[in-house]
């Protein structure tokens, strides 16, 4: 159940049942059946006697579902009020159908301005599906206002009303709901932001339509989700040894900026590598020393710079993944470091300060990944994506997630509440497991040597670069989940072993 289907994707699917002999009509009726059970169990948790149910309808197959679901209510003893956004004139096939059923049934039409707060104890927007495409305005609009300022628990059919199927956006104004119940599958815009928390608890619902159809559509998006890349994650062997999973160099920044690579190198070997080196220049080399024990500890310094020290170091072939980026400063000098680790061949991961050094060349990087060996991940946030490859905000974050890994030629993970990860080959996975206490300084270094950790382990046999970097960011939220309030990063590798147990 973790496939993404986007809004052309589901009209496909629904296309693909009818055509196989499942009339529209009866995949509408359980629609509404699946939202008119969520009805119950809300009801059931509220005090809604003396007071309405309200549904709200807009003249597409989204209002058909609210039809059946206001049938429904009311056939089961609830009091209905039915407000429809637009001339009932202009309901054509199963939406005629479903509301010609509700007429039948002694079902009336309410104006829009019956809607008074306090009147309704429950209310289910039915008004625009998934597939809206333009603002929300007028009428519609203030329908949404008034529905928001409610103070009552709302149950959004399909998807809140004005928020975006593909991206998530909000067009113009939205309904802020308390459930949402979707069918078959989700889609993008429950997971992406601000979507995700427009919707509230999202439901999936069975409604008809055979697994099988996916077989046709074949979806590239999933939830990120542990069936996603768990089977490919090869687990230590009891007769095995360090060697066997990788060995880690974690790049360190100069004198008193020397943190972020020691939480990178500390995740890295807690996440499962066999060994972590931490590369120092000299300056540092006390300073790292102080704090590492497990860890291990080069001196990285060259006549012509630091560059020559990164590259004398990586003639030692164990060395079989690099992590760059964390502390390490915004310059030339950075550009020659990630110069080097691609040159040799190594998985690669690139954050922070050694993504922001190519911000005035981003196609000098794409040339240097494309010439690499190794897999290469890119963990930027807004900023630093932006920074690289523009603004491709109106797309969404999905599809500029994977224009970015087209462009790049490296597994893409744009990080945010709704972390997107993304494939060159159009593959992509969207996280919805991070807690809001995610947010704080480090995480982002964690991350990065969790991907390194993992990368290091693939290296010897396992998980390709895009199941690494789903994995990383999965187990990153889930740890600081686990966790709780109070997290800052350091917390984050301590709390893995939980997580992992629990795998």
């Amino acid at each position: 159940m973790d496939e993404l289907l986007g809004v052309a994707e589901m009209g496909e699917a629904d296309r693909l049942a009818i055509s196989a002999g499942t009339p529209g009509i009866e995949l509408m009726e359980n629609a509404g059946k699946a939202i008119f059970h969520a009805v119950e169990n809300t009801a059931s948790e509220v005090d809604i006697a003396g007071r309405k149910l309200l549904v709200v309808c807009g003249t597409g197959n989204n209002g058909g579902d609210g039809f059946v679901v206001a049938r429904l209510a009311r056939e089961s003893g609830f009091g209905v009020a039915l407000v429809l956004a637009g001339d009932a004139a202009r309901l054509k096939g199963d939406a005629l159908i479903a509301f010609e059923r509700w007429t039948r049934a002694g079902g009336g039409v309410h104006a829009r301005h019956d809607i008074v707060p306090g009147r309704f104890g429950l209310i289910v927007d039915a008004l625009f599906g998934a597939g809206l495409d333009r603002p929300v305005e007028g009428m519609a609009a203030e329908l949404v206002r008034k529905i928001n300022s409610a103070e009552v628990p709302v149950i959004a059919a399909d998807l809140p009303s004005g928020i975006h199927g593909d991206t998530g956006a909000a067009m113009g104004t939205a309904v802020r709901a308390t459930k949402t119940v979707t069918f078959f599958r989700k889609k993008p815009g429950h997971l992406l932001m601000p979507g995700r928390t427009h919707c509230g608890e999202t439901i999936v619902a069975d409604i008809g339509i055979d697994d099988a159809v996916l077989e046709t559509i074949r979806p590239r998006a999933h939830e990120n989700r542990p069936n996603l890349w768990l089977k490919a994650w090869r687990k230590p062997a009891i007769a095995g040894h360090k060697y066997d999973r990788g060995h880690v160099l974690a790049v360190s920044g100069p004198a008193t900026r020397t943190g972020a690579a020691r939480l990178a190198a500390r995740a890295a070997l807690r996440i499962g590598a066999g060994l972590v080196t931490v590369a120092s220049p000299t300056d540092a080399l006390a300073e790292n020393a102080a704090q590492l024990t497990a860890i291990m500890l080069r001196e990285m310094a060259g006549a012509s710079g630091q560059e020559e020290g990164l590259a004398q170091l990586l003639k030692d072939r164990r060395l079989n993944a690099i992590v760059l980026g964390p502390g390490l400063g915004v310059g030339e000098g950075t550009k020659a470091q990630v110069a080097v680790a691609l040159k040799a061949g190594r998985a690669c991961v690139l954050d922070a300060d050694a993504l922001t050094s190519f911000a005035d060349a981003p196609g000098k990087l794409f040339d240097e990944i494309a010439k690499s060996a190794g897999p290469v991940v890119l963990t930027p946030h807004a900023g630093e994506f932006a920074r690289l490859f523009g603004d491709l905000s109106r797309v969404g974050k999905l599809e500029a997630a994977r224009a970015a890994a087209r462009a790049s030629g490296a597994v893409v993970v744009y990080k945010g509440a709704d972390t997107v990860i993304a494939s060159p080959d159009g593959s992509a996975a969207i996280n919805a497991n991070a807690p809001a206490w995610l947010a704080t300084a480090g995480a982002g270094d964690v991350l990065a040597g969790m991907i390194g950790g993992l990368l290091a382990q693939a290296g010897t046999g396992g998980m390709s670069g895009f199941e690494t970097a789903c994995a990383g960011v999965w187990l990153h939220g889930e740890a600081a989940a686990c966790f709780g309030p109070g997290l800052i990063a350091e917390d984050i590798e301590m709390t893995l072993p939980k997580v992992l147990a629990a795998l």
